[in-house]
């Protein structure tokens, strides 16, 4: 594998609109971010993602984007993203920005004039197609958000394709002309010294031009877009033209949202990827339904445990992968994938050192470092997320009740991770002195980022240990490019079989180390044995004291060790 600049750092993304609000009117902007960069810094930051501050009607929380080149005044100005481009560099930090090509705002200047001219030169930057018999055509593909993909253009016989809002129509990537625009805004952005981007939705860029019918999943007589995407190929050459025209260039970071798992990891990650990195998604597909939110079953620790290494192990040496336990997209990590029982300080703190500990890119996400929590809203119209409301519908019109609804969406809204962030006990959680866009957690006072920083014995400062000991002299090399050896799915060398319990350990192996990483997720205690041990060291542990004796782990209902093994 080649090395690179950002393999040792850590990454943590930022939703602008729940950051911190510096004008008060109850919007998180660029000078809240500008204002909090010490703050990261003293976590251990070093990429900064931030979602979408492009000019948008904001439909899709800013994934819906109406000029490209332009800050929308909700955030700030474009000298406010210079200066915060310019302070990340004085702190040896590097910015990312969104960036959203699958599909556009239907707001943008090129879609506007597409409606007035559907046959024209702009007609050409979409997918419009000729409906049939007032009937939409080929393609019956329900859309991420719900219903068809094709949408009638008012006053005429045309349709529009969208595979998410019908307010986000998608870009007609085999247009040259668009791509020529698409590179032309790419380089434009990395001239201006932003250090990459993550890539939004970039699977669903390449389309089969006929559209083909499929088969119904569902009584609306409509399957899911994810099926069609699943069924195009070639999608892996439109991504390298891209790679190569924009990123090459300016060696920019670049970190994609995959989902589909049925191309070999080497297509997308290491040195003739189309990206430097992708997400590793396993795990938040662990907690989706069949068919919707209203049939989501909790996420089961063992699927959860082999979900993890199977994504570990398939990158093998080609690269790495991007290890999350949430985002702007999914509700919080503790919620999701803590068993009720580990909805505590020990488990976060346990859930943290897995986390931190993989081989890839550790990515958090604003307040994972404190432990924010879902978040319970009292009816569905306290909701911002277009997705959420879907879900709500979807799930009364299967039979759930309104409190059975609602309790679909405290689990799984997307909402969950945009609740403002928690700073202090202050009013509003010290987000804002104005109104905040959406419910501000009412657990602030107990989970805020001032008593936390506080307290050297909190989750913030123990996500801080854990990052150090990633970038320490000692340890860096191991804890950065050592393979990962699963130690809790069969006997191995270091440990005696134990995969039947609710443990999940593994070994960071390399610069003539061995790291032995163990975390007890169950509710009973539990012994570990280990085998040819002369002698262990203790580098992390989420309790005081760590029990160890004649080649006997004991480790308690949610404990987790950080052990280096001679």
């Amino acid at each position: 594998m080649k090395r690179t600049w950002w393999h040792d750092k850590v990454a943590y993304q930022i939703y602008p609109k729940s950051f911190y609000d510096t004008n008060d009117d109850g919007i998180g902007d660029i000078r809240g971010i500008i204002e909090k960069l010490d703050y990261l810094k003293m976590l251990g930051i070093d990429i900064i993602w931030v979602s979408p501050i492009y000019q948008s009607p904001f439909v899709d929380q800013g994934y819906d984007i109406s000029d490209y080149y332009a800050i929308d005044p909700a955030f700030g100005t474009m000298n406010d993203l210079e200066e915060l481009l310019e302070e990340t560099k004085k702190r040896d930090m590097y910015l990312i920005m969104d960036l959203v090509v699958n599909h556009c705002s239907n707001q943008h200047e090129w879609f506007q004039k597409a409606l007035k001219d559907p046959e024209g030169e702009y007609g050409q930057y979409f997918y419009l197609r000729k409906g049939k018999e007032g009937h939409p055509p080929s393609g019956n593909y329900r859309s991420y958000f719900g219903g068809s993909v094709w949408e009638p253009i008012e006053g005429t016989e045309y349709y529009y394709f969208h595979a998410f809002a019908k307010e986000q129509p998608d870009l007609n990537w085999t247009n040259p002309k668009v791509r020529k625009e698409i590179y032309r805004m790419i380089n434009w952005w990395l001239e201006k010294g932003v250090a990459g981007f993550r890539i939004d939705a970039i699977i669903n860029i390449k389309k089969d031009l006929d559209f083909p019918d499929m088969e119904p999943d569902g009584k609306d007589g409509l399957v899911s877009y994810t099926k069609f995407v699943e069924s195009v190929e070639g999608v892996e050459e439109m991504l390298q033209e891209l790679k190569q025209q924009t990123f090459a260039k300016y060696d920019a970071f670049t970190i994609a949202e995959l989902f589909n798992e049925q191309k070999a990891v080497k297509e997308y990650i290491g040195a003739e990827g189309c990206f430097s990195t992708i997400f590793d998604f396993g795990p938040h597909l662990l907690t989706l339904g069949e068919h919707g939110w209203y049939d989501a079953k909790p996420v089961d620790f063992k699927e959860w445990r082999k979900t993890i290494f199977e994504g570990q192990l398939k990158c093998g040496d080609i690269g790495f992968e991007a290890n999350i336990i949430e985002n702007h997209d999914e509700p919080r990590g503790v919620n999701t994938y803590l068993p009720p029982h580990a909805q505590n300080d020990a488990g976060k703190k346990m859930l943290a050192t897995v986390a931190i500990m993989l081989r890839g890119l550790p990515f958090l996400y604003q307040g994972q470092e404190i432990g924010m929590e879902n978040c319970r809203m009292e009816s569905v119209e306290e909701y911002n997320d277009i997705n959420t409301k879907d879900q709500y519908q979807l799930a009364r019109s299967m039979g759930l009740s309104e409190e059975e609804a609602l309790l679909c969406c405290y689990r799984l809204s997307r909402d969950n991770a945009r609740t403002p962030m928690q700073w202090s006990e202050e009013k509003n959680a010290g987000f804002t002195k104005g109104v905040p866009w959406l419910r501000v957690n009412p657990n602030y006072h107990r989970i805020n980022i001032e008593s936390q920083i506080r307290s050297e014995d909190s989750l913030f400062s123990y996500y801080k240990e854990l990052i150090a000991l990633r970038k320490s002299a000692k340890y860096q090399e191991v804890l950065t490019y050592g393979e990962i050896v699963p130690e809790a799915l069969k006997d191995t060398e270091l440990l005696e079989d134990h995969s039947d319990r609710d443990v999940i350990a593994f070994s960071r192996r390399g610069d003539g180390k061995k790291i032995l990483i163990a975390a007890n997720f169950g509710t009973d205690e539990v012994c570990l044995s280990l085998k040819n041990i002369q002698k262990i060291t203790v580098l992390v542990s989420n309790m005081k004291e760590v029990f160890y004796q004649g080649g006997e782990l004991r480790l308690r209902s949610c404990e987790a060790v950080v052990l280096e093994i001679i």
